[in-house]
């Protein structure tokens, strides 16, 4: 579950990149804002970098971002996404099932 590659986690970065470009935030803006480097937000919003909650709470100090109307925002995307995999899993594939003996 603490892999950068779950979906959860590639929608979180992913959703954080939309803000940074929405926003009209540069990567090299956002790490002076941050005191770190441009290669340190690229690695997050590729997924290479994990982020812990207080560094998530800074992106959104710096991006001016209300972090709890943004969490929401992801939540809602999350469960949606969560419901079309769920739906998916629920439409047998060939050879599951009944058996034709």
């Amino acid at each position: 579950m603490a892999s950068t590659h779950h979906e959860d986690y590639q929608l979180l970065v992913s959703m954080l990149r939309e803000t940074r470009q929405r926003e009209g935030t540069l990567q090299t803006e956002m790490a002076t804002r941050l005191g770190t480097t441009q290669t340190f937000i690229s690695k997050v919003e590729r997924g290479e970098r994990r982020l812990d909650v207080v560094e998530l709470i800074e992106i959104f100090e710096a991006l001016g971002v209300k972090p709890d109307e943004w969490i929401a925002d992801y939540l809602a995307k999350r469960k949606a996404f969560h419901k079309v995999r769920q739906v998916k899993r629920k439409t047998p594939t060939f050879g599951q099932g009944k058996s034709t003996k």
